[in-house]
């Protein structure tokens, strides 16, 4: 055996005890003074960087399962990434396809963490909204885009109201559509919406509508009996997009 490869026993020994110190000896030649050290930095980092991207989460998780989340999640996933930010992205993935349905977990864990990793995302998102605002453009004629910090997304929960105090047991009969995007005040806001809505911002974000052609579409989809009501509610809708920042007029 040659030096490197001792040196690179050492290493996965040293990493799969920091992971895993239950149940994954140290190496022998380093004291458990100087080991606690990395265990200690390791964890507390990863752990505090989870509760403050999804602290509300943390908050309805109690403290020994929280921390038992934690380690299993240092334990089981190996992440891509090297980013610190991407910690998130790893969380969720880990939830999504690693820690599988466990006793005691929310029906909504799922859900509830990935609305709190797109706030997380969007917050530190670098893509931008063009400055060149139009004060009172014709939103149903000239082109509109689809703001980048702006997400559309539907859940089996209201994940934007759970908390201490609802945290249902069932999903309701509606799924819930939320907008939400960031603004050009650097705030991460969330918008209630519904299909018509989501649909919308899909016909104008990936088929590139005017507002009028987009909503011409949904009267049809929809086979609405007054198109001109729905015309004019959509209208309406465009504007409030568009006053938030989740529309712009390039």
């Amino acid at each position: 055996m040659t030096d490197r490869d001792d040196f690179a026993g050492t290493q996965k020994r040293f990493a799969a005890h920091v992971r895993d110190p239950e149940n994954r000896p140290p190496p022998g030649d380093v004291e458990d003074r100087r080991m606690a050290i990395y265990r200690d930095l390791v964890y507390n980092n990863i752990e505090s960087f989870l509760a403050n991207g999804f602290p509300v989460l943390r908050r309805l998780t109690p403290g020994e399962a929280w921390h038992s989340l934690v380690r299993d999640f240092i334990i089981r996933h190996r992440a891509e990434s090297p980013y610190f930010l991407e910690i998130g992205r790893e969380f969720l993935h880990y939830l999504q396809e690693e820690r599988g349905e466990r006793p005691g977990d929310p029906p909504f864990m799922l859900e509830l963490a990935h609305y709190e990793w797109v706030e997380l995302m969007l917050d530190v998102s670098r893509e931008g909204i063009p400055d060149n605002r139009v004060e009172t453009p014709d939103l149903l004629r000239e082109p509109v885009q689809v703001s980048p910090l702006a997400w559309s997304l539907s859940y089996r929960y209201p994940v934007h109201r759970i908390g201490v105090d609802y945290q249902p047991e069932t999903s309701p009969a509606e799924p819930t559509y939320l907008v939400v995007y960031r603004n050009r005040q650097d705030r991460v806001r969330f918008m209630e919406a519904n299909a018509v809505t989501a649909r919308l911002l899909q016909l104008l974000e990936e088929e590139g509508m005017n507002g009028e052609t987009a909503l011409a579409a949904i009267a049809a989809e929809l086979g609405h009996p007054d198109p001109a009501v729905l015309m004019s509610a959509g209208a309406e809708l465009l504007e409030k997009l568009f006053n938030r920042d989740i529309l712009y007029t390039p």
